[in-house]
């Protein structure tokens, strides 16, 4: 069985689980990265007996506007679509639902949804190492029942948690600045998903910036950054909400 594993991963977090129930569901995987913003996503065209697996993070809650609207661009035609949404072990409220909603009205038939943790993309202290052995044994547990439901040709949808309307979006807010190390070599607006920083002067970034935290992943010399004091602030407002282990959830 061939799987389209969609996904949208800036700082590699989704990516990983991503990876861990792709390769326990199937050895043949096609990746399309929502993260790159030269692809056509319009072309991306699947069949009725075809499996798509997509995979999102959750921010504050939704699923990011960037991937929503890429995903929406796609033909599903039918295609069985397992849901992912990673979050950084806080809550993913509505971002399951969300993207059913994303999913379906692209054309995808969902069968599966699953949500699960990784390190916290700006408050890294936060889902440490995750996901961990645990995790990865949890997913493939997950999937060996995923599996089970599409070589049956199971094609019920599940029953997924969220609110419709969804939670406000929030605002960007957690802009990653240029240091003194930066020696403008240009990767960060290469690989930004959204175009935000500009290429020839790296310290300008515009509104469009989703705080993803994808510049401060890539780039080679560690000379992006948020603010410490902010950064400060931000790990004590989640120090409640996220310092008690959350486990994988299956939506079948």
């Amino acid at each position: 069985m061939k799987i389209h594993e969609i996904c949208f991963s800036p700082t590699g977090g989704t990516k990983r689980v991503s990876s861990m129930l792709s390769r326990a569901l199937t050895d043949e995987t096609v990746e399309v990265d929502l993260t790159a913003r030269e692809v056509d996503f319009g072309q991306v065209e699947l069949s009725p007996e075809e499996v798509a697996l997509i995979a999102v993070p959750s921010y504050s809650g939704r699923v990011p506007t960037v991937a929503a609207a890429r995903l929406a661009a796609m033909h599903g035609n039918g295609a069985r679509a397992v849901l992912l949404c990673v979050y950084g072990n806080r809550a993913y409220e509505d971002t399951l639902v969300e993207l059913r909603d994303k999913a379906s009205g692209a054309g995808f038939k969902v069968i599966a949804a699953v949500a699960a943790v990784a390190e916290h993309s700006i408050a890294r202290q936060y889902a440490a190492g995750r996901p961990d052995a645990e995790d990865e044994a949890m997913l493939r547990s997950f999937a060996a029942r995923i599996r089970r439901k599409i070589d049956d040709g199971g094609l019920d949808e599940p029953v997924i948690p969220g609110n419709r309307p969804y939670r406000k979006a929030a605002g960007a807010g957690i802009v990653p600045k240029a240091t003194r190390a930066c020696v403008k070599c240009g990767l960060c607006a290469a690989k930004c998903p959204v175009g935000a920083i500009d290429a020839k002067e790296p310290a300008r970034v515009d509104k469009s910036c989703i705080s993803c935290m994808r510049c401060v992943a890539v780039c080679p010399h560690h000379a992006r950054r948020v603010n410490r004091l902010l950064l400060a602030l931000v790990g004590r407002m989640l120090k409640k909400a996220c310092s008690q282990r959350k486990a994988c959830e299956l939506y079948l």
